[in-house]
């Protein structure tokens, strides 16, 4: 059985709930209303209007888009009244009208089942030991890295910064992919390749092919076969690389340097870069025909400043592996710097730093300010950015450019801070209202008041 809560956000009576639940449950679904007041766990939202009311409420019970919540419009005028990108901007994972298809609870079970096979391989050891985080980005990367490694066989692309876990993620994908008889994880820096050897680095070559080719030699592609190749780096290949690569990308068959026979090497292929391959593509750096081979699903890993709240986990994480298992807790003004730090080279910084921590502690207490190595330490602190920063400054630019007031943009930062703090807490209203510094009451008053005048 499929457990979900079910909620109607729908004026009057015409659209047929009983029987809508009826079917539901003929579909496998076990569904129970949403407890407004302890909103848990997956669910159907039926609604008739895409508006703020529907949009808040998504974003509540979807924890901002972590549980996997359906959006069904009443019917298909009523999904064409609105824009339905506002509700997976709210958190919904996927939005249909019941009337769109002739049996949408079928279609309904088919999303659920899929996305809880997703969902148990991104909670999997395999992934969580690989990829540690569990912010909405993260989650978000994690999904689709799992879905497309193991439902299909399509070229990856993965885009990030420096240090944001592209090989890591590469290795995962070789990892859950499905194929019987899967071989070898083949890596190919193209940082380090050089023009005149590409051939060989590339394609391999036969014995004599060169001065110095003393035996045969296969490359890259032979190498590859069979199994997963990845190409780190992409973005810095020259252009006569890439039309190398293009044919093999596109045929899968390549010659030896000095061979006229044709081979046949069937990987599947995994790119990265640190570069925007788009403006490369503009500025005539990046062939476009080798983009559209390589990037059948392209997957960006987001940087640690856009996932703070996995800075702890992270830090706990090497610690572990430093610790071979064991468990060294961070003292409290350690957690604050390891939050207030800057990571240019973003989880990578993170480790080397923490790195340097554990090899200075000593002692079974928790790792301590002392054991911050002198010079990563701040000068004053003043070193540390303002958390109200140029990225905070910009979406308040961006309110007032499209019309709202103090009132609104200070109600909907409280509103903000309430949700984050309830949602890092798991639900635990007494820890969120610790962290928000007010009351365990004050902050249940007000989330009842926000329910009812949303419900209003």
């Amino acid at each position: 059985m499929i457990k979900v809560w079910h909620h109607f956000l729908c004026q009057g009576d015409a659209f047929p709930r009983k029987g809508v639940i009826e079917a539901l449950a003929d579909a496998g679904f076990d569904a129970c209303p949403l407890d407004l007041d302890a909103p848990s766990g997956r669910g159907v939202l039926f609604f008739d209007e895409i508006n703020a009311r529907a949009c808040d409420l998504l974003r509540e019970v979807s924890r901002n888009g972590i549980e996997r919540i359906l959006a069904i419009a009443v019917s298909r005028s009523a999904l064409a009244l609105g824009n339905a990108w506002e509700l997976l901007r709210a958190g919904a994972s996927d939005v249909f009208a019941w009337d769109h298809f002739s049996d949408p609870a079928a279609e309904a079970a088919a999303r659920f089942e899929r996305w809880d096979e997703v969902d148990n391989l991104v909670r999997s050891p395999l992934v969580q030991k690989s990829l540690v985080g569990q912010s909405r980005a993260w989650i978000a990367a994690l999904r689709q890295i799992v879905e497309v490694a193991s439902f299909t066989s399509a070229s990856v692309l993965l885009l990030g910064e420096s240090g944001t876990g592209k090989e890591k993620a590469a290795r995962l994908i070789h990892s859950l992919d499905n194929r019987a008889g899967k071989a070898d994880f083949v890596v190919l820096d193209c940082t380090t390749i050089v023009q005149e050897l590409s051939g060989s680095e590339f394609f391999g070559h036969e014995k004599g092919a060169f001065t110095g080719a003393v035996a045969t030699r296969d490359g890259a592609f032979a190498l590859a076969d069979g199994g997963t190749l990845f190409l780190d780096e992409i973005g810095e290949l020259p252009l006569p690389l890439q039309a190398e690569l293009l044919r093999v990308v596109q045929e899968h068959t390549y010659k030896r340097v000095g061979s006229n026979l044709w081979r046949r090497a069937d990987f599947r292929l995994i790119c990265a870069t640190n570069r925007d391959l788009l403006r490369e593509i503009e500025q005539g750096r990046f062939r476009r025909d080798l983009y559209s081979r390589i990037a059948s699903w392209p997957c960006k890993l987001p940087p640690l400043c856009e996932r703070p709240e996995d800075i702890l986990p992270l830090a706990r994480h090497f610690i572990g592996e430093l610790y071979d298992g064991d468990s060294v807790e961070l003292d409290e003004p350690v957690r604050q710097y390891l939050l207030e730090c800057r990571y240019p080279a973003n989880v990578r910084d993170l480790k080397q730093l923490v790195a340097r921590m554990v090899y200075r502690h000593v002692g079974p207490g928790p790792i301590t300010l002392g054991d911050i190595p002198e010079e990563d330490r701040p000068s004053t602190e003043s070193a540390f950015e303002n958390w109200c920063d140029a990225s905070f400054e910009q979406a308040v630019r961006l309110a007032l450019a499209q019309g709202f007031g103090l009132k609104d943009i200070g109600r909907t930062a409280e509103e903000t801070a309430e949700r984050i703090a309830v949602d890092e807490e798991n639900g635990n209203l007494q820890r969120a209202a610790q962290r928000l510094g007010v009351t365990d009451r004050a902050l249940q008053i007000r989330r009842a008041a926000r329910r009812k005048t949303r419900d209003s």
